[in-house]
């Protein structure tokens, strides 16, 4: 039932900017968290960047902070990933996914429901 679609992706050289979509539907979209993750071939996922529909807290993993921003339209039940001063090492699929639960922040594993993803590759 729960659906998650990103859309967005593709090939940038650094220092260019992208922005990523995840259109949610199949649930009430309110109070619950929704992340943005990646991985890269030969690495765990990571978690990106987060936020949480009830209130707006927002939480980013070191590696991004101050590049991207992550933001949502709740009108649109959207969520977005402003990717900027974009490195060739952000290189990956990137995952859009929901959860409901307590501190859910940058844990993927604590996530339900996941998107089936949308490609970045930043080329030097």
């Amino acid at each position: 039932q729960v659906q998650l679609v990103e859309s967005g992706g593709g090939s940038v050289q650094a220092g260019g900017s992208l922005r990523l979509s995840c259109a949610a539907s199949g649930y009430t979209y309110s109070n619950h968290y929704m992340g943005w993750f990646r991985q890269a071939p030969g690495k765990e996922r990571e978690g990106v960047a987060a936020i949480y529909t009830g209130g707006g807290s927002t939480y980013y993993a070191d590696s991004v902070k101050g590049r991207f921003t992550i933001s949502q339209d709740n009108a649109k039940n959207t969520l977005y990933l402003q990717m900027n001063s974009l490195k060739p090492e952000d290189t990956a699929m990137y995952y859009c996914a929901a959860g409901w639960g307590f501190r859910l922040r940058l844990d993927a594993s604590k996530y339900n429901y996941w998107g089936q993803g949308t490609q970045v590759t930043v080329s030097s």
